[in-house]
């Protein structure tokens, strides 16, 4: 492992400024880049250790607010240990900004940040990695679609909605994916049903898309966020080693 430095950076969007983390191995050498999506709680110290982490191992990460629109984070305030159940109030006030964030704006967003990461000395040329938690899961397959050309490889973990009947869901842009991806979900998880996995699969298997998807055994929706009630100590060490496996396999 190796020294890591991380700063706060800013990110000119079509829509704002994004405030942003970015962590990079010690010595400013660069790096491949990697583009990391935030569950719904945000861009937070927890976060930050995970940018770190991979920092460690060889990469330059981006952690971007994406509810920079909503203001600077946090955009809700969080307690150190977060436990919905116990604080409800906390989704009450994070749903209708999770709402607002369509598509649409999701995908112009990244648009900024692939393009902040080709810029930056830090990062070597070519495409990307992206990885991303809870909705940060269906933001990565949605990037890996809408900018294949970027995007070398894609992963998600315990991931909500990825599959499902609307128009918007994310599982259509299969068809254009060039990335290899990843995913691992949540064992039982509301958010994702057997139906929506075997829809998941089903369509990166007709587009022909490099992929392999894993259901973590005993691990629930939220299962890597060390901060959190979900956190599952296995599944998260797990969830690194497919993690970096797969950024292995790309640069």
């Amino acid at each position: 492992m190796t020294s890591v430095q991380g700063t706060a950076v800013d990110i000119p969007t079509e829509d704002g400024v994004a405030d942003a983390y970015l962590a990079h191995p010690g010595d400013g050498a660069p790096r491949p880049g990697v583009l990391l999506y935030q569950d719904a709680f945000g861009l937070r110290p927890h976060l930050r250790a995970m940018a770190d982490r991979l920092a460690g191992a060889g990469y330059t990460v981006l952690v971007p607010n994406l509810f920079y629109r909503h203001g600077r984070a946090p955009v809700v305030e969080l307690p150190e240990f977060i436990d919905p159940s116990a604080r409800p109030e906390i989704f009450a006030n994070l749903r209708p900004i999770m709402q607002s964030l369509t598509n649409d704006l999701a995908m112009r967003d990244a648009d900024a940040y692939l393009r902040w990461l080709a810029e930056n000395p830090l990062v070597t040329e070519g495409p990307v990695a992206v990885t991303g938690y809870c909705m940060g899961a269906r933001l990565s397959l949605l990037t890996a679609g809408t900018h294949p050309d970027r995007v070398a490889a894609a992963a998600g973990f315990h991931g909500g909605r990825l599959a499902t009947d609307t128009p918007d869901s994310p599982h259509l842009v299969a068809g254009r994916v060039t990335a290899e991806l990843y995913f691992g979900h949540a064992d039982d998880d509301p958010s994702l049903p057997p139906e929506q996995m075997e829809r998941l699969d089903a369509a990166l298997t007709e587009a022909g898309v490099r992929h392999h998807c894993e259901v973590y055994p005993g691990a629930h929706h939220g299962f890597t966020q060390a901060d959190t009630a979900a956190y599952h100590e296995e599944g998260a060490e797990r969830h690194w080693t497919a993690l970096l496996d797969l950024l292995k396999r790309t640069f």
